[in-house]
């Protein structure tokens, strides 16, 4: 119980973390999802919607071929 009770910021600060990683980490599956990409563009709708990845998605990289 002492260990606890010396440890509970460390502990307090590591919830925190693990409940704002656990949010990011849904974020972006719900983006997935959504067809959202990391890079922030709708990269899945062709090379107009790749403004934001530079051309760098992979929709873009078969229109340049």
């Amino acid at each position: 119980m002492t260990w606890l009770i010396e440890n509970m910021g460390t502990i307090i600060v590591l919830l925190v973390l693990v409940i704002i990683v656990a949010a990011i980490v849904r974020k972006l599956y719900s983006d997935k999802k959504k067809g959202i990409h990391s890079c922030g563009g709708h990269c899945g709708g062709g090379c107009p919607g790749c403004s934001s990845c530079g051309g760098s998605c992979s929709s873009c990289s078969a229109h340049k071929k």
